[in-house]
């Protein structure tokens, strides 16, 4: 068994691993670049291996940066199974759906300003590169394992970062000689609400874990409420607007169950509460019919009131000129809007009308990767261009860093620790120097074999 590293080697996102076993090619994701300043153009690149020659796609979990380039794949020649967890089926077609909306649209955007003779912009894919896509994908449960290939035997066990996130098995057997690939996927923290804590793994030949935040540690879940609490308790004194940057899955998710489990602590009656994201609304749908995958604190929630998709004072605004309305209201609004790392979305339109508001509180509950909107006002930016303008960043912008879907450097070498005998272990979906940080911790800790893979490192289970 042979892996070949594609993406989120050095870098967080663009998910993409070739594993070569018993004769038979599987790719693990095939994930969309983010933030980078060539991010489409390395998206629109030709992949580096034929489309056509993989077997098998197995998805870890729904995230774009994970799935973002799958009806790419399709239209460039796969046509094999798509093998994930029903979760994230249900989840992808919302999220891919929406990314060949976005990509149509800038596309469009793109050529009401082409020069003469110069090629017209295209999408990326478009919804019937989506619709085949999804048609391919082949649901598996939890623990269910599962023969994909002859010889290849995948089992996926519950990773705790998202509604449906997995951590990937291959077994493979070739001529007597039997291998195990353990691929994280994205891990989540322990005890984090809604979902259950990731599931342990017993053994593996070699492991390919995610790196996010292995040079950090996560605030506790009771400083992050309080860290929460005081926000809202100075918006409230402040009078201004709280705008909240976040991912449709996952984090919108998260913030409204602490806006039911807090709403009279926080005083978020005297607010107006909006959703304003199509797909959060959707993919928050989407929870609602997976609830058997909830923790048992969160099903208790679920079921009582005020129940988080139905808070008293809680707009979802499905329609551009329902969103364009909350621009009109200056005070005591709280808007959830996306893209989490504020590179598109309705959030821009709401970050141009409240950050020159020294009363309003941006409040940043997710990762920020390099070169994006939400990076620069986190590192400090004092103007931020947006719509053509030079916007004033005066608003109070906070980073509640205990909110991460990831698990952190403990979380993350404590997972691996459970593993039988320590085997070797490649860091990927983490930045330079961060995840060199996590191979030291592993190295001390338990004396692992570590390598730092970069795009084309090849390495022999």
């Amino acid at each position: 068994m042979d892996i070949v590293f594609h993406g989120a080697a050095g870098e967080v996102t663009g998910s993409c691993h070739l594993v070569e076993a018993a004769g038979r090619r599987v790719l693990l994701d095939c994930g969309m670049v983010q933030g980078d300043r060539k991010a489409d153009e390395r998206n629109a690149a030709a992949f580096p291996f034929d489309p056509a020659s993989i077997d098998v796609l197995v998805l870890s979990h729904a995230h774009i940066d994970h799935t973002g380039r799958v009806p790419l794949l399709v239209k460039r020649g796969f046509s094999g199974p798509i093998y994930t967890h029903p979760a994230s089926v249900d989840l992808a077609s919302i999220m891919l759906a929406d990314a060949a909306n976005i990509s149509a649209m800038d596309a469009e955007r793109d050529n009401r300003h082409l020069p003469q003779g110069e090629p017209p912009s295209v999408p990326l894919y478009e919804q019937a590169d989506v619709d085949a896509a999804v048609a391919l994908m082949r649901p598996v449960e939890y623990g269910a394992a599962r023969e994909i290939l002859p010889g290849i035997r995948l089992t996926l066990r519950d990773a705790g970062h998202i509604l449906g996130s997995a951590t990937v098995e291959l077994d493979a057997e070739e001529s007597g000689t039997a291998r195990k690939l353990v691929f994280s996927g994205d891990l989540g923290p322990s005890h984090s609400p809604i979902l259950c804590d990731p599931a342990p793994v017993p053994d593996a030949d070699l492991v390919v874990m995610e790196s996010t935040y292995g040079d950090r540690l996560h605030k506790s879940r009771e400083d992050t409420i309080a860290e929460l609490a005081s926000i809202f308790a100075a918006a409230h004194a402040d009078g201004g607007n709280v705008v909240i940057p976040a991912f449709a899955v996952g984090r919108t998710q998260e913030i409204l169950y602490f806006f039911a489990e807090h709403f009279e602590d926080w005083r978020l009656g005297a607010f107006k509460l909006f959703l304003d994201s199509p797909m959060a609304i959707r993919v928050t749908e989407a929870y609602d019919r997976h609830e058997d995958l909830f923790d048992a604190e969160a099903k208790r929630l679920w079921a009582a009131r005020p129940h988080p998709l139905h808070l008293p004072n809680l707009e979802r605004t499905l329609d551009g000129e329902a969103s364009r309305r909350i621009n009109d209201i200056h005070d005591h609004a709280v808007i959830l809007a996306g893209s989490g790392m504020c590179t598109g979305g309705r959030i821009r339109h709401h970050l141009r009308h409240n950050l020159a508001n020294p009363a309003a509180h941006i409040v940043f509950v997710g990762y920020q990767a390099s070169g994006t909107l939400g990076r620069i006002i986190v590192n400090g930016a004092r103007h931020v261009r947006l719509f053509g303008e030079e916007i004033p960043v005066r608003a109070q912008v906070h980073t509640v860093g205990g909110l991460s879907a990831h698990a952190d450097r403990d979380g993350l070498s404590g997972w691996y620790g459970r593993i039988a005998g320590h085997p070797p272990v490649c860091l990927v979906h983490g930045e330079d120097p961060g995840r060199a940080q996590l191979a030291d911790t592993l190295r001390a800790k338990w004396g692992s074999d570590v390598t730092l893979p970069v795009p084309e490192t090849r390495v022999v289970v």
